[in-house]
C-alpha cells in the first residue's frame, strides 16, 4: 500500500472492550485490548472510513473517549528518532 503524502493516522479510544464478533467490522485497523479496559483502534484511513469507523461504534452503542490524528510522515520521523 503506498502511503500519499496528506494520509492521516488516526488512533480512536473507545470505553470498554469491544467483542471480538464485532472486530470484523474493523478490518484493515489495529485493534489494541488495553487492561484499563478501553480499545485502542489505530490505523491509516481518510475521512469517509473514519466516519464509517465512527458509526460503528455508535452502532455498538460504545462510548467514544477520543479521536487524534497525526500525520504519517510525522509518525515515521518521531519513530527515526527515537531508534
Amino acid at each position: 500500500m503506498e502511503i500519499q503524502k496528506d494520509s492521516m493516522q488516526y488512533q480512536i479510544r473507545v470505553k470498554g472492550h469491544i467483542d471480538e464478533r464485532w472486530l470484523r467490522w474493523f478490518e484493515g485497523t489495529a485493534i489494541s485490548l488495553h487492561p484499563d479496559g478501553d480499545t485502542i483502534i489505530t490505523g491509516v484511513m481518510d475521512q469517509a472510513t473514519l466516519f464509517g469507523i465512527l458509526n460503528r461504534i455508535r452502532d455498538l452503542g460504545a462510548e467514544l473517549i477520543s479521536v487524534q490524528r497525526t500525520s504519517i510522515s510525522t509518525t515515521v520521523s518521531n519513530l527515526k528518532e527515537s531508534t
